[in-house]
């Protein structure tokens, strides 16, 4: 299995991680019925956001932790649901790469989740 090496790779962990998410009974209604995302366009943001993170190219703008804490305003996201977006996220990861960028790729969303979580509680 290869590493997380460029925007396709991080396309191809975004699509799937999102395939989990769609079809988990604990966090896909935050996602499809409280948010109503738009995937066409929440998707390219979330390669921005990955690529930024994991390869340091200024591509994603946004905030977030607000966007987190407004969605928290309308139902609360508990310790709960970041635990499960960590374990499909980890799951994912597995399953498609191993490496030095895919283990920073966990640990960068444990760190999301645990700061999130915090800041979701603070802020609601």
């Amino acid at each position: 299995m290869k590493d997380i090496e460029n925007r396709k790779d991080i396309e191809l962990l975004v699509n799937k991680f999102y395939d989990k998410v769609n079809a988990d009974d604990k966090i896909s209604k935050f996602f499809n019925e409280i948010v109503k995302v738009d995937w066409n366009l929440h998707l390219p943001k979330m390669y921005d956001f990955w690529e930024t993170l994991l390869f340091g190219k200024k591509a994603f703008k946004g905030n977030p932790m607000l966007v987190h804490v407004l969605i928290s305003r309308q139902e609360m996201i508990e310790q709960e649901h970041f635990n499960q977006w960590l374990s499909l996220w980890r799951a994912t990861i597995d399953e498609n790469f191993k490496g030095k960028t895919a283990e920073m790729a966990y640990q960068k969303a444990q760190q999301i989740a645990s700061l999130m979580a915090f800041k979701v509680k603070q802020n609601v």
